[in-house]
């Protein structure tokens, strides 16, 4: 149990800490929250509790192919809001179009033999 909140408070640490610096340095934030920080929580996770490198190198190459398709909500959301979306219809519509980014990345992953 005490392992779990660990983990937990470790990981809501990552997300506190970028919003509190992005209210202060945009920049900076950006830079904390393009890291990859989950997905290198997620593998000392699964190291630690399975020690089991082949699932994390095939979560890796996973995410890897999913990472391309996520980058249209940074493209899409900026655009909206300058040209004049409000916050949330914005974030709806970036969330919708990056959704669908998806589902399209799956099937073309797919039709090359890439299971997930």
């Amino acid at each position: 149990m005490i392992y779990y909140a660990i983990k937990l408070v470790l990981s809501a640490l990552v997300i506190v800490a970028v919003s509190e610096i992005a209210k202060r340095h945009s920049g900076f934030a950006a830079l904390v929250a393009s890291l990859p920080l989950t997905s290198l929580l997620a593998f000392i996770w699964i190291y630690v509790e399975t020690g089991r490198q082949e699932q994390i190198a095939e979560l890796s190459g996973q995410i890897f192919w999913l990472v391309l398709p996520s980058l249209l909500l940074f493209i899409a959301l900026p655009t909206l809001l300058r040209w004049g979306w409000g916050f949330w219809p914005g974030l709806l519509a970036a969330c919708g179009l990056t959704a669908g980014a998806y589902l399209l990345m799956l099937s073309l992953l797919r039709r090359f033999g890439v299971e997930f």
